[in-house]
């Protein structure tokens, strides 16, 4: 393994980041409801089961996905089921205001929030496989595989921490009160969306 290969995975790793998903669309919606320490603690949980799921690919779950199908549909179907019902508080609460006296999130929540909706998509072990298989090269050791999770990880944490830091600014946070009801049922119904399509996925 060299730095070309940890360069390529780096860029591969923040070209999926940017992409509308789940995972972004909670980190965006966590800075501008909660705060800045909010959106990180959100990201932090993100990033740690993205790493997860690349270490599991590591160790070869993709391969045990493909032993157990049964097993890999259980965990979608849960997963489908997770982003449905986060999907369906988040458009019954688009209409209530932020009030600004209410008690804030703790950082813990926020971040299990983070982790369990990265952990509601098992195609993400699919991914990170793939995407390893294509970059690295055969017959990594465990010292290398370990090096290419702990990038991940601060791949991960710096990209989403810089991410709350920029969108935490009194003018975003305005500008999102104002929008709420109509930025969250958005937010929801992409969510139900990918809820209900990573169900119905062959």
């Amino acid at each position: 393994m060299t730095l070309a290969h940890l360069i390529a995975f780096n860029l591969t790793l923040l070209a999926a980041m940017a992409s509308p998903g789940p995972a972004m669309l909670l980190s965006i919606r966590a800075t501008l409801s909660g705060g800045r320490a909010h959106g990180i603690a959100t990201g932090l949980g993100l990033g740690t089961m993205a790493a997860g799921w690349t270490a599991l690919a590591l160790l070869g779950l993709d391969a045990v996905f493909a032993l157990f199908p049964w097993a890999y549909l259980a965990l979608k179907i849960a997963g489908a089921l997770y982003l449905m019902w986060i999907a369906a508080h988040m458009w019954r609460d688009a209409a209530k205001p932020i009030s600004a006296h209410a008690a804030p999130v703790p950082r813990h929540r926020a971040f299990l929030t983070g982790l369990s909706v990265n952990l509601a998509n098992p195609k993400s072990v699919l991914f990170a496989a793939s995407v390893l298989i294509v970059i690295f090269p055969a017959g990594l050791s465990l010292t290398e595989k370990a090096l290419i999770v702990a990038n991940h990880l601060a791949v991960e944490y710096i990209a989403y921490s810089l991410f709350a830091i920029a969108l935490s600014t009194a003018p975003a946070r305005d500008g999102y009160l104002r929008l709420k009801p109509v930025f969250d049922r958005i937010a929801a119904t992409v969510l139900g969306v990918l809820g209900l399509r990573l169900l119905l996925d062959r």
